[in-house]
């Protein structure tokens, strides 16, 4: 996915200029979240709060830092805020709508996000999260992959 709009911008320069910075601009807000988020420990079995690891293409063999925010929402279902990193100057945040559900303390979920043409269209995620462990698989039509994350100290 990361890899995909690197090559993007990469073939269109001045599309990538300009659209960049708003791609960047999130960054700071999702940082902020995230040093607050670390001053309220998640609760005990939940599913909710930080996560932090790595993201991996099966496709390309791209990689590279993965941060999450996960918060409950009305109605039972999930969003994770997604903050990743490509290479040294890029940052790509995006947010996934997912849906889980809880058996002893362990999550099952699913989800999507559309994040666009350029960036691959409409990304479908399935997973698992339990203690401090967190693994979803990822997959779009040019490009598939994982999440491996783990609560923050």
């Amino acid at each position: 996915m990361f890899a995909r709009l690197i090559n993007y911008f990469s073939s269109h320069a001045l599309v990538g200029l300009l659209t960049l910075p708003l791609l960047a601009g999130g960054c700071s807000t999702f940082n902020y979240e995230w040093k607050m988020a670390s001053k309220h420990p998640h609760p005990a079995g939940s599913l909710e709060g930080r996560w932090e690891g790595t993201w991996k293409s099966d496709s390309n063999g791209h990689n590279d830092r993965l941060r999450c925010l996960i918060s409950k929402q009305p109605g039972g279902h999930y969003l994770a805020r997604y903050n990743a990193n490509y290479g040294r100057m890029l940052t790509f945040g995006y947010t996934a709508r997912l849906d889980a559900q809880e058996t002893a303390g362990a999550f099952k979920f699913a989800g999507s996000a559309d994040l666009g043409w350029y960036a691959g269209g409409v990304y479908r995620y399935e997973g698992r999260a339990e203690g401090t462990n967190f693994f979803s698989t990822y997959r779009c039509p040019s490009d598939h992959g994982v999440f491996q994350m783990t609560r923050p100290r």
